[in-house]
């Protein structure tokens, strides 16, 4: 992971005095003093490596400065690490939790610093061909096992409502890019918008949802395709299953100028296909098959869409924490476009497998002895 840190950046520091005393009084065995590094992968929560003497953690702080009501909630983070490391799923170990702002300039928490290889890009590129197969695999059986867990039975049964939550993140979602002026608005973005709004949402399911699932927020054993922790968790929250296995398969029909995988030559690159995932997930959950993926990819393309509206709102407003954040923020009209492209070609497959219904029912009724 050291490849990925840097230097603390402006706008983003810390005092370190006051967090040390901080560590002190509520890690045990800590002993300062600190030494702070940030990552610079990821785009939502500021992240650093705190170093003490022989001691390595990491700490997420909310980002300083005007932010949208309800984003970056680092202490729902802590609290779904400490629930899943209990049943031994694989997460960092939190060692503290703080809510007083007063102590950095906003709330964190502090957990274990997990060795171990991120894969930066979805093709995994920096992986060997053999262990491609192997490592999409482990995602697959990680989020099998995550969706398998009874939120109930571990305390998380309060951690989200249960119930409606593809309708309630459009809402939400919507909510957020409609609220946020600096921004902009786009057309494709609102045909998309008005089909999820008009569509009925597929039947309710309830699961413990990552919300981001993909490769680099996955941290692989150094020499083995073993995962060993799921990371960057602030969007998490009791939810459709579906939704976030669809998250994991959306590379698949976004290009490689988007990070997909929509153009790669996924055979030459020993990369699993996306009807694989599909089977492999629907073998692990124990599923007969998922009649409304589409829906699903066009849900997540909109939802992904409008947290890279927010990102190019931070960049507007100057508080974006990644410096790959404007980079980003420019991708969104193109996922905005591929958002609407998807939900149309998924009204044209629809229509695909309805019409011959439609045509046999017809000439059932046309066919049929009249009394």
């Amino acid at each position: 992971m050291t490849d990925s840190l840097g230097p603390v950046r402006a706008g983003f520091e810390i005092d370190t005095g006051r967090l040390s005393d901080w560590c002190a009084a509520f890690i045990v065995g800590f002993h300062g003093p600190i030494k702070l590094t940030q990552f610079t992968g990821g785009q939502s929560n500021p992240t650093y490596r705190l170093s003490a003497g022989e001691r390595r953690f990491v700490l997420r702080r909310k980002p300083p400065g005007l932010l949208l009501k309800g984003a970056h909630d680092v202490l729902r983070e802590a609290t779904v690490l400490t629930a899943l490391r209990r049943q031994g799923f694989p997460v960092p170990q939190v060692f503290g939790v703080c809510e007083d702002a007063d102590v950095i300039g906003s709330p964190f928490y502090v957990m274990a610093l997990v060795e171990g290889r991120i894969f930066w890009d979805a093709r995994a590129s920096a992986a060997t061909p053999q262990q491609r197969p192997m490592l999409f695999k482990a995602m697959i059986e990680g989020l099998a096992q995550l969706h398998g867990l009874d939120a109930e039975a571990i305390g998380l049964g309060g951690y989200g409502r249960p119930e409606g939550f593809v309708p309630r993140q459009i809402a939400r979602w919507s909510q957020q890019y409609l609220a946020d002026g600096d921004a902009g608005r786009n057309d494709d973005m609102d045909h998309l918008l008005d089909w999820l709004k008009a569509r009925p949402a597929p039947a309710d399911e309830s699961a413990i949802a990552h919300g981001d699932f993909r490769i680099d927020n996955l941290i692989f054993a150094p020499d083995t395709p073993q995962l060993t922790a799921v990371i960057d968790w602030e969007l998490s929250t009791l939810g459709h299953p579906l939704a976030d296995f669809a998250y994991h398969l959306m590379v698949y029909r976004m290009p490689s100028a988007l990070g997909g995988l929509a153009d790669i030559d996924l055979a030459s690159e020993n990369i699993p296909s996306e009807q694989a995932q599909v089977e492999a997930y629907c073998r692990a959950t124990g599923r007969d098959g998922i009649p409304d993926l589409d829906y699903f990819i066009a849900f997540n393309l909109f939802r992904f869409a409008a947290i890279i509206h927010g990102i190019r709102g931070r960049v507007a407003r100057g508080n974006a924490v990644s410096p790959q954040a404007k980079t980003r923020a420019e991708q969104f009209p193109a996922l905005a476009a591929l958002g609407w492209a998807q939900a149309r070609a998924a009204n044209s497959r629809w229509h695909d497998r309805i019409e011959p219904w439609i045509s046999a029912q017809l000439h059932a009724v046309s066919t049929s002895p009249r009394v």
